[in-house]
Order: structure tokens, then C-alpha cells, then sequence
């Protein structure tokens, strides 16, 4: 962890990360208090203080791993509680707390956007100092925004996707749907670490989650930045 590159790097990504899961999962917990489930606010959560949403696993030690073994930066905070049962109409009101996530995540995707076109526009693009830090931290932000919403969309419980399902399906087969949401923390595993290690022909992210997401990041970035 001397290394200077090494720490800039962890400070590019890791910044622009744990903004991003804290608006992500705030999100989450303003619009079930909106339909009528404050039990995010009663913990606490419906604050954009890190510290309150900070996952050890997935806001710390994951991301540091994986700049460390400079991988593609990625992770998670605690998700902020929702009882359905609290809302005023549970099976629709959920899909709205589901969808507010990644809604977030692309409404801040391109905000930064038209900050980062505005930079380029004034100063164009920074070559070094103070001004390289945040255009960078930016570019990341949009990534990681931008990956967080298209991930979390995936149709499976605990992903904001599967709980749309779950509204979708018949009452008696979204209870028996909901039932794999106990296998989310071994299927996010799975996805990242198990199936890239077997066969690059069954990395889901690589080959599916990850031309989405750049697809539409392209989308959100100036014209000026490749990628």
C-alpha cells in the first residue's frame, strides 16, 4: 500500500463508489417512507452520512481487493431496510422502492455528465493536478452509476430487478420467487468470481451485464472521452 499509483487509484474509485451506493440506497428508503414505510428512517438510514450504510465487506475490503489486484472496482453498502407490509399498496409500492435505486443511479449518471461536459467545454480535459483528480472522480462516478443501475436490475431477488418481478407475478408465485432472495449474497458470487473462474464463456457480467452497462454509459459520457 506504498505505492503512490496505487493509492490514487483506490482514491479515484472508491470515492465515487461509496457516494454512488449511499444516493443508491437512500433512494430505497425515501420513497418507502413516501408510501408509508419509515423503517428506514426509524434506523437511521435516510441519511447520505457513509458511515451509516458502510458494508465491511462490500464498501471496504471488495473494492480494496480489487484495486489492489486492479480489477474492474466494485461492491455494495448494507441495504436499507423496507417492510412492504408497511406500504400502502405492497406488491406496487415495492416495485417503485425497487426501481428508485437504479432511477438514482442514472439520474446522478448523468448529472455528472453535463458536469464533466462543462469541464471539457471550459478547460478541457485536465492533464494533471487537482483538476485531473476530480475528472477523473467523475468519469468513475458515471461507470459506477451506470453499472450499479444496470447490475441491480438484474431479475433476481435481493436485485432491485427481482423484486419488479415479484410485483409482476401472481401473488402465489411471487412468494415462491421470493424465496431465492435467501441465495442473493452466494448468486452475487457466483456471478462475479465463480463463473469468470470456470469458463470467460460463462462470465454473465462480462458477456451480458457488461455491453449493457456500456452501452449506455457511452450514452452518458461527452463525446470527447473514449471508451
Amino acid at each position: 500500500m506504498n505505492d503512490p499509483n496505487l493509492l490514487y487509484t483506490i482514491a479515484v474509485w472508491l470515492i465515487p463508489l461509496v457516494i454512488a451506493i449511499v444516493f443508491h440506497e437512500v433512494a430505497h428508503g425515501y420513497v418507502a417512507r413516501m408510501f408509508g414505510d419509515t423503517t428506514a428512517e426509524r434506523s437511521g438510514r435516510l441519511t447520505l452520512n457513509p458511515i451509516r450504510h458502510v458494508d465491511p465487506i462490500g464498501t471496504v475490503v471488495l473494492p480494496l481487493l480489487l484495486a489492489v489486484a486492479n480489477a474492474p472496482i466494485f461492491g455494495w453498502a448494507k441495504p436499507v431496510p423496507v417492510l412492504a407490509s408497511q406500504l400502502r399498496n405492497p406488491r406496487v409500492h415495492m416495485m417503485l422502492v425497487a426501481l428508485a435505486g437504479p432511477a438514482t443511479s442514472f439520474v446522478l449518471a448523468a448529472l455528472s455528465g453535463l458536469a464533466l461536459g462543462a469541464m471539457i467545454a471550459g478547460l478541457g480535459i485536465p492533464q494533471a493536478g487537482v483538476m485531473l483528480f476530480v475528472f477523473q472522480n467523475l468519469v468513475n462516478f458515471i461507470l459506477i452509476n451506470v453499472f450499479l443501475g444496470v447490475f441491480n436490475l438484474i431479475p433476481l431477488p435481493p436485485f432491485d430487478g427481482g423484486h419488479v418481478v415479484q410485483g409482476l407475478l401472481p401473488r402465489a408465485a411471487a412468494i415462491q420467487y421470493s424465496k431465492l432472495a435467501r441465495f442473493g449474497f452466494p448468486i452475487l458470487l457466483v456471478l462475479l468470481l465463480v463463473l469468470p473462474a470456470i469458463s470467460p464463456s460463462a462470465d454473465v457480467i462480462r458477456l451480458v451485464i457488461a455491453p449493457v452497462a456500456s452501452a449506455v454509459a457511452r450514452f452518458f459520457l461527452p463525446a470527447q472521452i473514449e471508451f
